[in-house]
């Protein structure tokens, strides 16, 4: 019986091994696909603040802000990959069914993510960006660096995709019997809180309009996670 269980873990040891792997993989064949859409991207990224003149101030800063959105869209052109070899590694406990379903919800991921990236380019960054840029411009004028900006912007860009992620998420996990409805529910309450924390750490201001920006729609996500929850365990509970 040891050997069996040591046998079995061993197992999925290599199984998510070799799906990390390939996970990689797909990443280090997106880096070059990627590479020549990036100068499109800069254009888009600092298309938020068109008045503003970004500067940088060491030699290999902006060979650095390249690499970085080169890489940050390479994981975005990969993300549908990386996703599905997650899903995967944990399909031997879903039935035939829940594995044709959850297939179908691959594209979503993708989807899910753009939305979120779209919401946080035309809705959050520009009122975040225009209190940054005045906040008391009376005492110092902005001279901002090309690596802060694309960092901040990024980064909200980055984590509100992830985000809205969080419905696709709570399926996926109501599905395979890991939370349940009433469970959701109950602690609806803590998911506000973290949702006002995160809207905190993600946004870079620190008044509450814009945490409110970010806040907000996890809130909804949330809930839209909770009805998507039920629509699971219903889809679970009825005979095949």
């Amino acid at each position: 019986m040891v050997e069996e269980k040591k046998s079995t873990f061993l197992s999925h040891i290599r199984e998510f091994r070799s799906r990390l792997v390939r996970s990689v993989y797909a990443l280090i064949i997106a880096i070059p696909i990627a590479y020549f859409l990036t100068a499109k991207v800069f254009d888009i990224l600092t298309g938020i603040t068109p008045n503003v003149e970004l500067i940088y101030t060491e030699m290999t800063e902006m060979l650095g802000v390249f690499i970085k959105v080169n890489l940050i869209l390479a994981f975005v052109l990969a993300l549908p990959f990386i996703m599905y070899q997650f899903i995967m590694f944990v399909s031997p406990a879903l039935t035939r069914t829940e594995k044709r379903y959850v297939y179908a919800l691959l594209p979503s991921i993708f989807i899910l993510f753009i939305i979120g990236a779209l919401f946080s380019y035309f809705v959050l960054l520009p009122p975040a960006m225009k209190f940054l840029l005045t906040f008391s411009t009376d005492i110092a004028q902005p001279m901002i660096k090309i690596g802060n900006y694309i960092s901040l912007v990024t980064t909200l860009i980055f984590w509100m995709g992830l985000c809205f992620e969080i419905p696709l998420v709570i399926f996926f996990l109501a599905k395979i019997g890991i939370v349940k409805t009433k469970w959701l529910t109950k602690y609806r309450k803590y998911a506000i809180l973290i949702a006002f924390v995160l809207g905190a750490v993600i946004t870079p201001t620190f008044d509450p309009v814009n945490q409110s920006l970010v806040a907000g729609p996890i809130i909804v996500l949330y809930e839209l996670g909770i009805l998507l929850s039920r629509f699971a365990r219903k889809k679970q509970a009825s005979p095949a």
